[in-house]
């Protein structure tokens, strides 16, 4: 399976559990995002273990996506240092994985319901 990994934004914890509640009910879905206090590899790959309904994925393969886009994103992972250091002190760093494979199941569902 093939992963990515991204930082998507700043947002208050509330915003955050409350988006979590409504995307992380299933197990195969395509994404799932994570919010970390600090913006630090660390900070995310400690992440991963509070999703609540973790999905089956090959999680050494996404923490390997996730510390290859640290050594790759040097300058965009500053910036959201700097943008989560400027943000509300209730705040999160959101962090999404996508699968692939589950993101392509998903749209040719949406694709085959038309």
């Amino acid at each position: 399976m093939k992963y990515n990994f991204d930082i998507i934004g700043v947002t208050t914890v509330w915003d955050f559990f409350r988006h979590q509640q409504q995307v992380e009910q299933s197990p195969d879905r395509g994404c799932a995002y994570l919010g970390s206090y600090k913006c630090t590899l660390d900070g995310f790959i400690e992440a991963t273990e509070t999703i609540e309904r973790r999905p089956d994925w090959d999680w050494d393969a996404v923490v390997a996506q996730m510390i290859n886009f640290w050594m790759q994103d040097g300058d965009r992972v500053s910036r959201w240092q700097q943008e989560l250091k400027n943000a509300e002190e209730t705040s999160l760093i959101v962090g999404r994985i996508a699968n692939f494979a589950n993101l392509r199941n998903e749209f040719e569902q949406l694709l085959g319901e038309s």
